[in-house]
């Protein structure tokens, strides 16, 4: 299973692997796997259908639209899927049973992918690690740091090889913040690239869908069957033909800012550990004939206010059924207080203060095509380091200093990718360390390029250590 989502398909498509043996490989590999927490429910019949459904379609010779055929792809338990349950990680939700299936899941099942399960994720996503009432979900690398969050378990399972990719969703570092912990690919989308319509709106377009995998290229092939616009969206982006074909591409010249100073956090300290990784990224960048400079901090902390003030009334506007709110974690039910403490007249003020801030950033990087930063400001956090339910304005506070870099892709809309090129040894333990290149919006097949190409010179373990083969 440390195979390739790409090589998977291929090689389905072909007949040379049933798509039954490849998700057969795969179930047994959560069972060996559970120590790390990164399923939170897994169907071995829907797959195993599902997979019989893939092999009778290569065998009639219709399998050309399969694109990612037989592949493994558990969904992030936030998504609904049908007849699965559809909790958002809270036990306040138990019971819950999904009555459709949401339209990423879809797309990835109509590309030929199979459900095998549902991955582990924090209450309705708000946190930065994975860390449920189930029990902490864990990078392979070392059992005793989480796995980041909030699509930690999707991360988790890629990178101990269970599966080759995951859906996995991001709303302020979520898909970026567990690959960095992990040591995989996360690319979070241009905003108005992948539809979510009509299961679920785009708000103030802060979340977008995508995967964690093991390669840029994986990523690029799961990107082809996920991107794309319906009638009714809110934000339009024109896909590219093909972002797996850009990743063969001999990228142009660009121009590459390098920021390693915190952005939203005056607090914040970088780890020389992070700082590193991404001047060397700068380095190797320029080796490639690519012009890099200093690259400014696009805005001052106070400025990001706006975003607590979205994310706090998203929390707050999230249904939960009469006499269940005290099921909820500390953190959920802090951040629903701040929420509903935001008047309507905050709230416009805060979507307009998004706008013009993301004016801001796009005149201030206006000389770079792409801007390298450390994904987190520490490696992988210990579990409960970041977690505080005694002090949940605390611990918002830290997640805050960890992730200094993360949401503004986000709130400006841009692509942002988190690359495993380099590794540290932290307390005797060697742990992943993520950089972040974030480009312009609606360039997701020029910034895939110049990750495939940054992989293609200085490649990555594709499964964390002790956990391949």
């Amino acid at each position: 299973m440390d195979v390739t989502a790409v090589e998977i398909a291929a090689r389905v498509r072909a007949g040379e692997l049933s798509a039954v043996e490849v998700v057969r490989a795969a179930l047994g590999r959560i069972r060996g796997a559970e120590s790390l927490g990164a399923f939170a429910w897994v169907d071995e019949e829907r797959a195993l259908a599902q997979a019989e459904a893939v092999d009778a379609a290569v065998a009639q010779g219709e399998a050309g639209s399969l694109t990612l055929a037989g592949v493994p792809c558990p969904i992030k338990q936030l998504a609904e899927v049908e007849g699965l349950p559809y909790t958002g990680g809270s036990l306040a939700l138990e019971g819950n049973v999904g009555r459709r299936t949401d339209a990423v899941a879809r797309r990835l099942v109509e590309a030929g992918t199979v459900t095998v399960g549902l991955t582990t994720a924090p209450e309705f996503g708000f946190p930065c690690y994975t860390e449920p009432a189930s029990g902490a979900v864990v990078t392979p690398w070392d059992r005793s740091r989480g796995a980041g969050g909030s699509s930690g378990g999707a991360a988790a399972a890629v990178a101990a090889g269970v599966v080759p990719i995951a859906h996995a969703s991001d709303g302020g570092g979520s898909i970026r913040i567990p690959a960095s912990s992990c040591g995989v690919v996360g690319l979070k989308p241009s905003r108005g690239l992948v539809s979510t319509l009509p299961g679920r709106v785009a708000g103030p377009g802060l979340v977008c869908d995508g995967v964690v995998s093991r390669t840029v290229r994986d990523t690029a092939l799961a990107l082809d069957a996920l991107a794309g616009n319906v009638p009714g969206d809110t934000y339009l982006l024109p896909r590219s033909p093909s972002y797996l074909r850009a990743c063969d591409e001999a990228p142009r010249r660009l121009r590459i800012g390098l920021l390693v100073r915190p952005v939203i956090s005056e607090t914040a300290s970088v780890s020389p550990e992070c700082t590193a990784a991404a001047e060397e990224t700068a380095g190797w960048l320029e080796t490639m004939g690519h012009e890099v400079a200093p690259a400014p901090v696009a805005f001052p902390p106070e400025r990001w206010a706006a975003f607590q003030a979205l994310w706090t009334t998203g929390a707050a506007g999230v249904p939960v059924p009469p006499g269940r709110e005290g099921l909820l974690t500390p953190m959920t039910r802090w951040l629903r207080q701040q929420g509903r403490q935001v008047s309507g007249t905050a709230f416009a003020e805060a979507l307009g203060a998004v706008q013009a801030l993301t004016l801001e950033v796009a005149e201030t990087w206006a000389d770079f095509d792409v801007v390298v930063t450390p994904t987190l400001a520490r490696p992988p956090a210990r579990v409960g380091e970041l977690r505080d339910d005694d002090d949940p304005a605390g611990d918002f506070g830290a997640q805050i200093d960890y992730t200094p870099w993360t949401s503004i892709a986000n709130l400006t809309g841009r692509p942002s990718v988190s690359l495993p090129l380099h590794r540290a040894t932290v307390e005797g333990a060697v742990l992943p360390i993520g950089v972040m290149l974030t480009g312009r919006i609606g360039e997701d097949s020029a910034l895939l390029g110049l990750a495939a190409h940054l992989e293609a010179e200085h490649p990555w373990p594709l499964v964390a250590p002790g956990w391949g083969g």
